[in-house]
């Protein structure tokens, strides 16, 4: 894992469980493999708000354009 991953495994812990659970996934199985963009966008994604943040993994709120593939990537295969 990166340097920072103290600080990302830090941004994961949401206020909510659901959250925590998506998120820490992501960073433990995939973030690694992503691109850099895509951790960028993941990076930018913890500076979000957690009702945004799950609006968009429940699928409730269109996600914008630049978090759309990640969004995608952070609900495959989650628990329905």
């Amino acid at each position: 894992m990166t340097p920072d991953a103290g600080r990302l495994r830090w941004g994961c812990r949401r206020g909510m469980k659901e959250l925590d659970l998506l998120l820490t996934r992501y960073l433990n199985e995939r973030y690694d493999m992503a691109s850099p963009k895509e951790q960028e966008a993941f990076h930018r994604l913890l500076e979000s708000q957690d009702p945004a943040i799950y609006a968009y993994c429940v699928g409730s709120e269109r996600p914008p354009e630049h978090f759309a593939a990640l969004i995608e990537r952070i609900t495959a295969n989650s628990p329905a």
